[in-house]
């Protein structure tokens, strides 16, 4: 697999370690570690303090460690108005862009700008969001993002009821757009990670359980051996 395309035609799970729960002043470094130890997507937690209750960081970060990493950068955008940064994200080195569908713009004429970028695009839902407001949209993006928590704040508990979702999900995609990511994002370890991989995801974002341990590279292969994908 080419680690920027974005595709994984053998099927296996694509490990996305998030970097909100990696430690900045070894930023690089930290990248570097999961990157060597086989996770094919880096995950970029975006936050504007409106959106979700938090701030992290902006497109300079991104194009900082973009010459430092061959990852597929997957930058999730937590903010009220994505269409008006993605652009700068773009531009800074990302390789796909997820915006909420419960944010502030026209879905439908945000995934047509961001797609004819170049970029793939995905569209995420919170929890109590349902799958029905997303419907009309499967067909056209290349990723639909599950949050199993409330967005904000990383090391959060996983919310188990948000596995039928994922199933839900699973089964249409397949029927409308097989080549569609369903990433899961939220509370996910080597437990969590193989209910929702069981459940139909084939890409999983971990923060705390890869880059808040010790070792982010043993983390990530035991991840691996968790959900029985590794490359």
């Amino acid at each position: 697999m080419n680690a920027r395309s974005g595709r994984n035609s053998s099927k296996k799970v694509v490990i996305a370690p998030s970097i909100l729960s990696a430690d900045f002043s070894r930023l690089g470094q930290q990248i570097g570690l999961v990157e060597k130890a086989g996770a094919q997507w880096l995950h970029i937690d975006v936050m504007d303090g409106h959106f979700v209750p938090n701030i992290t960081i902006g497109p300079v970060v991104v194009k900082k460690i973009r010459p430092f990493s061959k990852l597929f950068f997957d930058t999730h955008l937590m903010i009220d108005r994505p269409d008006r940064y993605w652009k700068d994200f773009v531009a800074a080195g990302s390789d796909l862009i997820t915006f909420h569908a419960e944010s502030m713009v026209k879905i439908k004429s945000l995934i047509k700008n961001i797609k004819t970028s170049g970029v793939k695009c995905g569209i995420s839902i919170k929890p109590k969001t349902p799958v029905s407001a997303i419907m009309p949209y499967i067909g056209m993006i290349d990723l639909v993002l599950v949050m199993t928590v409330e967005p904000g704040f990383g090391g959060q508990a996983f919310m188990p009821e948000m596995v039928s979702k994922i199933n839900q999900l699973r089964g249409i995609i397949d029927r409308k757009n097989p080549s569609c990511w369903l990433q899961v994002d939220g509370g996910i370890n080597n437990q969590t990670g193989k209910i929702v991989v069981d459940a139909g995801a084939n890409a999983v974002v971990a923060g705390q359980s890869v880059f808040g341990q010790k070792d982010p590279a043993a983390a990530v292969k035991s991840l691996f051996r968790a959900v029985d994908s590794r490359p």
